[in-house]
């Protein structure tokens, strides 16, 4: 008999809107994820501290975890301080590199795991990933989903623009990385899903496409749920096809040749996107995403973020070795260095004019 339908790892719960967070709990035991309340609750030195205060007297059988950074050291350390506690649920309050670490710590010790989101910076929070720094730079770690995720609209809009701008970055860059796949697809017959290629790439035009600001609760709503959507694209896809191209290969270029001058990993892989569309001559949609992106007040061009033609140029020849295996426009147009140095020229034309 053939198989009709397939499951879906995802959230039990995704709770996205105002004052979120402050039914926390009664979502916890309503989902019968912790009806005790027994947790153990990881955050950050900035807004997880600051919430702490908040949610404590609601939250009497929790105990609390700081996290100084995001490492696999302290996801392991995390894991070993947790381990033999009973505790019904990992809670990771706070950015991506706490929501990480919590991750990971929760699946090396077996216990479900809730992440609550302090800002919308990157698609990690709902992710089957957990991105940690080791002793190598950086890697990527294969973790169960979040069983639950909750964003307080209120508390996004507390943190930093930089971090929304960053979400907004990734999300569009959904649309270049699609493409990418489907290139993949038709070039080397790699096998591609296309539930996961949709809701890529939907949560990506939902945030390119909408009218809004970053001080919107509408777009704030769309820009969220499309990084859960994206999160969830990676679990169907069984890896990270859906959301990592030419433009997260730019990315970790920057980040390996740069690190003490790399910019957030949003504000990268936007203007990555935009020059990977413009790559495969998508012109229209290259300059959509590059106004799109100058409306939000990202950068389209290097010397935005602090880099030259020159540097950037150098980034683009050396990304196609950051990811070995993985087939993009940058490994498919297979440019020499002048020949990259001259497609920038044309970019950076086209985007002006």
């Amino acid at each position: 008999m053939p198989v009709l339908t397939r499951l879906i790892p995802s959230p039990v719960v995704v709770d996205i809107r105002r004052g979120a967070l402050d039914d926390l709990v009664g979502l916890l035991a309503d989902q019968r994820i912790s009806t005790s309340g027994k947790l153990a609750v990881a955050i950050s030195d900035g807004s997880g501290r600051a919430l702490r205060e908040r949610l404590a007297p609601a939250l009497p059988g929790a105990h609390w975890y700081p996290v100084t950074d995001g490492t696999l050291d302290s996801a392991v350390k995390l894991a070993d301080d947790i381990r033999g506690n009973r505790y019904d649920a990992v809670v990771g309050l706070g950015g991506g590199k706490v929501v990480d670490v919590a991750k990971y710590a929760a699946a090396r010790v077996g216990l479900p795991m809730v992440a609550v989101a302090t800002n919308l910076a990157h698609d990690g929070l709902c992710s089957p990933v957990a991105t940690l720094d080791n002793d190598n730079g950086r890697g990527s770690y294969g973790v169960p989903t979040p069983i639950a995720v909750v964003i307080d609209l209120d508390v996004v809009r507390d943190a930093p623009a930089r971090f929304v701008r960053s979400g907004i970055g990734d999300a569009v860059s959904n649309i270049s990385c699609v493409a990418d796949w489907e290139l993949a697809h038709e070039a080397k017959g790699e096998e591609i899903d296309g539930l996961a290629a949709a809701m890529a790439r939907q949560a990506g035009e939902a945030v390119l496409r909408h009218p809004g600001g970053i001080g919107d609760d509408a777009f704030l709503k769309v820009l969220a749920e499309g990084l859960v959507l994206t999160g969830i694209s990676m679990s169907v896809a069984g890896d990270s096809r859906p959301a990592s191209g030419a433009c997260h290969e730019i990315n970790h270029a920057f980040d390996l040749l740069y690190p003490r001058r790399a910019a957030s990993h949003g504000e990268q892989v936007g203007l990555g996107a935009c020059f990977a569309m413009h790559l495969r001559g998508a012109r229209e949609e290259s300059l959509l995403m590059v106004a799109t992106l100058r409306r939000h007040g990202l950068p389209v061009l290097p010397e935005e973020i602090g880099f030259t033609a020159d540097e950037f140029v150098q980034a683009v020849d050396y990304a196609p070795q950051t990811r070995p295996g993985r087939f993009t426009i940058l490994e498919h147009l297979n440019l020499s260095t002048d020949q990259i140095r001259d497609a920038y020229a044309d970019y950076a034309k086209a985007i002006r004019s």
